[in-house]
């Protein structure tokens, strides 16, 4: 293009150019050379872990596709991993973030240091699941319940719904750690396991397509808080502007999952292989557990505080404010105008 350019120019004549002709070439050098620049600075790399799928991500995923990271310069890698493993990559800052925040808040209060700066769930999605042969908690003594981290989000609903249906979780069932609940699901079928806890949408397949009996729902029965976003101290200290850019990314994809009960439902069955069917009656039973800001209430992080002291053997649940800070969050929402 440039010797196409210069073909035939006169080396004379350019001396002799308008002021005005001078100045408005030179400003489309500038605006060519400025968007060139631009066009040229790749996305930002953020990696960011999960712990199983299911709706739970569903925003994260969504903001993605939606190609909301890369109106803020990002470019997300979601990498599945146990919450233990994330949490540690998290400290050492291997990872910019971690999407399952439950185990994160137990780790926090004996003294992890890391921030809760965003809330998906303020109800936990998990439901009691079981092989066909057993219709009662009490039957499922000396039983296996599979779950995908010891001591995660997963497994202390699973052990609350078998205490509340009359069993002993630490004495009369046996816990085993398996990756992701899809293959809980197998492993359910397989008989390898007799238990376990499942969110949407794999809850209605059990039922459906493996005539998996249902005994309970955490949602109904617990205060829980779960999914969003967790980062380490340091990397909020020091990077507050990377974790607004990531923040502000989920809040549109968060916003757009909830407010668009079709398209929500449709991506659900894109992402996980589901007929629509399923995914619409997994979106709708999973709405009221969300958050449409990213901050539950004070009430609500009271009553998780209180229930993670219970669990945890602690003498007073922890105060808030060593576990959370939404102001960046706030931020966003200003920014976005969302209420």
């Amino acid at each position: 293009m440039r010797k196409t350019f210069e073909k035939g120019r006169d080396p004379h004549r350019a001396q002799f150019l308008p002021e005005t002709g001078l100045s408005f070439l030179l400003s489309f050098l500038l605006l060519v050379g400025a968007s060139t620049g631009v066009a040229q600075t790749p996305p930002q790399q953020v990696k960011i872990a999960y712990a199983s799928s299911g709706i739970n991500y569903a925003d994260w995923f969504l903001a993605k596709e939606k190609g909301y990271f890369r109106e803020e310069g990002l470019e997300p890698q979601f990498i599945q991993m146990r919450s233990s493993i994330a949490i540690n990559a998290g400290v050492t800052g291997e990872l910019h973030g971690q999407a399952s925040i439950g185990s994160a808040i137990r780790a926090i209060q004996r003294g992890a240091p890391l921030t809760v700066v965003a809330v998906t769930l303020r109800r936990p999605l998990y439901w009691l699941v079981v092989r066909p042969e057993y219709r009662s908690v009490k039957e499922l003594k000396g039983k296996v319940l599979g779950i995908t981290t010891i001591g995660g989000s997963q497994h202390t609903r699973a052990k609350g719904m078998l205490a509340l249906g009359g069993l002993d979780p630490e004495k009369e069932i046996i816990s085993v750690q398996i990756s992701d609940q899809t293959t809980q699901l197998q492993a359910l079928v397989g008989n390898a396991v007799q238990i376990t806890a499942l969110s949407p949408p794999w809850v209605a397949v059990a039922r459906d397509k493996f005539k998996m009996n249902i005994l309970d729902s955490a949602m109904e029965r617990f205060a829980g808080i779960d999914s969003g976003l967790v980062v380490s101290a340091r990397l909020l200290q020091d990077r507050p502007d990377l974790i607004k850019r990531i923040l502000k990314a989920r809040a549109k994809g968060n916003r757009y999952f909830l407010d668009h009960e079709r398209e929500g439902s449709e991506f659900l069955g894109r992402i996980y292989q589901v007929d629509f069917k399923t995914a619409l009656e997994s979106y709708r039973a999973s709405m009221p557990a969300f958050t449409r800001t990213g901050i539950p209430t004070d009430e609500e992080i009271k009553e998780h505080l209180a229930e993670d002291a219970r669990v945890l053997q602690l003498a007073t649940p922890a105060h808030p404010a060593k576990i959370f800070d939404f102001t960046l969050q706030m931020a966003v929402l200003r920014e976005l105008g969302f209420q």
